[in-house]
């Protein structure tokens, strides 16, 4: 097995994916859009925190009615980030992309939220219908030119500019802007596979865990004992002194990771949902505890039918995969983020897992 080209969820045929996030100005937020083709993309979703903020959610129920989903967003802003969907429903609508119905199409988009409320200073300094375009153009955009490079251009504060970052980017972009990680800056991380048939399974994760994303018996990141040859290799266990002295501010607010893992393989809604469980046991093999009762842990299952429908050895192979790329990608978010005040980065606090060497 082996990595996609990009090690991310745009591996996957026929995913498109887009950050905005704002910081400065009271801001330390954003957005991030997964967009599907035209025809849309079969979901489920597996819900496990105690304290979701989601958006069309029961639609996913294998006995619900509609079967495609059209985008889905992920963004911070806690219960008020959910208004940056109606940004990318607007886009879609535009463009025609929706459930057909008489007299138009409904665009059908899920959503979940992390709590990052204040973190860039104001509190109600979230994510709006604007970022949310802002998410859904940085998607569409197949140039992914200079002005989405990773990291590129900070919001004004006014809620009228976002910064962007590339599709495949790990770190403190788009829905991760704001994240914290038991203490630690968390982000967006991605991670992908090529399974030996051929398939791809993918994740990308927005880490912002009230538990630990640390080894319980030193400072590695658990995520990367799960990594395929290499992919950590840079890595090493870090002096067990600074594990010793690394000890956070208890988490007294609301958390969440969320995410979503995708296939070109052909599932069923059921299916999509079985393999968004899934993914919640590599959620909890790189965070510890997970499934708080101050964790909103949400992850969506989605299948872009690029290619047949898997027997049962072949789909036991795409789940196994699915907890795999989840674990890595949460430790890709932690290793990607960007330091700051209250919430430092991981090789800040532990500069010897890169040998001393920055």
């Amino acid at each position: 097995m082996k990595a996609g080209a990009t090690n991310s969820l745009v591996d996957v045929p026929g995913l498109r994916v887009g950050h905005a996030h704002r910081v400065g100005g009271g801001y330390r937020t954003g957005t991030t859009v997964v967009l599907a083709s035209e025809e849309g993309m079969v979901a489920g979703v597996d819900v496990r925190g105690a304290a979701p903020g989601t958006r069309e959610t029961e639609l996913l129920d294998p006995r619900n009615l509609v079967e495609r989903v059209h985008a889905v967003v992920l963004s911070g802003g806690s219960a008020y980030g959910l208004s940056a969907a109606c940004g990318v429903m607007e886009r879609l609508a535009d463009a025609g992309v929706g459930f057909p119905v008489e007299g138009g199409v409904v665009p059908i988009v899920p959503a979940a939220v992390i709590y990052d409320l204040g973190r860039g200073g104001s509190f109600r300094a979230v994510p709006d219908a604007v970022l949310g375009r802002a998410a859904y153009d940085a998607a569409h955009d197949a140039a992914h030119d200079a002005a989405h490079d990773a990291g590129a251009g900070a919001g004004d504060g006014a809620g009228d500019a976002a910064g962007t970052a590339a599709p495949w980017a790990n770190g403190s972009v788009g829905a991760g802007a704001g994240a914290v990680a038991g203490g630690l800056a968390g982000g967006v991380g991605t991670a992908s596979a090529v399974l030996p048939g051929g398939a791809t399974v993918a994740a990308l994760a927005v880490v912002n865990a009230a538990g630990s994303v640390l080894d319980p018996h030193g400072g590695a990141l658990a995520g990367t004992r799960y990594g395929l040859p290499g992919e950590f290799g840079h890595l090493r266990a870090p002096d067990p002194g600074e594990a010793a002295a690394w000890n956070p501010d208890r988490v007294t607010s609301f958390n969440t990771t969320i995410g979503v893992v995708a296939t070109d393989v052909a599932l069923t809604k059921a299916q999509c949902g079985k393999l968004a469980g899934v993914a919640h046991d590599g959620l909890a093999r790189a965070i510890r505890p997970a499934h708080t009762m101050v964790d909103g842990d949400t992850v969506f299952g989605l299948s872009t039918c690029h290619r047949p429908a898997p027997g049962p050895d072949a789909f036991q192979d795409v789940l196994a995969a699915g907890a795999d790329v989840f674990s890595r990608a949460v430790a890709h978010a932690v290793l990607a983020a960007t330091g700051r005040e209250g919430a430092p980065a991981y090789l800040d606090v532990f500069p010897s897992a890169l040998g001393g060497k920055r």
